[in-house]
């Protein structure tokens, strides 16, 4: 049986907006900072991020792992 969590796949722009809950800028800002992951270019014009890094970022964020 596959985990949907080991499925990797890219997401765009108003999916990572809504799994994060930062503005485009904001995650600019901190991709350009080395504290987001990097977007991939998919083709001229079109970029996303890959899944299993959005959800890496997300875990190293959480409440648990800073404080305990």
């Amino acid at each position: 049986r596959v985990s949907m969590k080991n499925i990797n796949r890219f997401i765009r722009e108003p999916e990572c907006k809504r799994i994060t809950g930062l503005s485009r800028t904001t995650r600019w800002r901190l991709e350009q900072a080395g504290n987001f992951p990097k977007r991939y270019q998919l083709s001229p014009g079109i970029s996303a991020y890959k899944s299993s890094e959005i959800t890496e970022w997300l875990e190293s964020r959480s409440p648990e792992k800073n404080h305990g």
